[in-house]
């Protein structure tokens, strides 16, 4: 599988393990149009990779991901509608992927950058990382993943509030609430995540896939219950905020 044509996620592979690093460390991985394609066919990729046995997605620097880059204009009604478009090739691909998927969280997760994160089968955070759905702050419904996956995760109720509210919590609350699997210190992130990896790649892989496969079926499910009517609600929104 050759990875050399994406310019905004990195790609190493340690032996079995591969490597996704969002890549735009000065701009906190924040995502651009050009990246947000990057984003929508990835996945795909590595679905057909046949040299990788367990995915981990991190960030480079010091965030995982600020979500979409609002230094980038936004008055471009036909950039507007291709981002629209791939949303949902990102969170499909994702799902469809059968290796497992850790999300090492190094910093701060916002918007789409969180969902992402969440979207994988073990999210791993840093203590100084910090996770928040900030779509409502800048005027946009929680339509990319967010009333997807944090309902699932930490009750609807808890969900609503912190959608509603775009409250950005500390990995100890994100923890406490069941929206992380685990928080370690900083600096032993990556460790921690290498081991995870290496101990999955250690099992049985059929049914690791298997239960996995079973597991996203709920995933699967509330998609395709929610995410296009909460999708169609951002992009209203979206249009509404450039006057068209």
């Amino acid at each position: 599988m050759d990875y050399s044509l994406y310019k905004f996620i990195k790609v190493e592979r340690k032996g079995k393990i591969l490597l996704l690093t969002l890549n735009r460390p000065e701009r906190l991985n924040a995502v651009i149009a050009e990246m947000h394609s990057e984003l929508a066919t990835i996945f795909a990729d590595v679905k057909k990779d046949q040299e990788a046995d367990v995915v981990v997605i991190t960030g480079a620097g010091r965030a995982f991901c600020a979500g979409a880059d609002l230094n980038e204009p936004m008055d471009n009604v036909e950039v507007v509608n291709k981002i629209f478009a791939e949303a949902r090739d990102i969170l499909v691909n994702i799902l469809e992927v059968d290796k497992p998927i850790i999300s090492a969280v190094n910093g701060p997760a916002a918007g789409l950058g969180v969902t992402l994160a969440l979207f994988a089968d073990i999210v791993i955070a840093s203590d100084k990382a910090k996770l928040g759905d900030t779509h409502v702050k800048v005027g946009l419904a929680a339509g990319d993943g967010g009333a997807v996956i944090w309902p699932l995760l930490v009750g609807v109720n808890k969900a609503k509030e912190l959608l509603m509210t775009g409250e950005v919590i500390s990995a100890e609350e994100a923890l406490r609430i069941g929206l992380v699997n685990h928080v370690v210190p900083h600096n032993e992130l990556d460790d921690y995540v290498m081991k995870m990896a290496q101990e999955l790649g250690a099992g049985n892989l059929n049914a690791i896939k298997a239960t996995k496969k079973s597991v996203n079926l709920y995933l699967k499910w509330m998609l395709n219950q929610v995410f296009d009517y909460s999708c169609t609600l951002e992009y209203q929104n979206a249009r509404d905020l450039i006057g068209r």
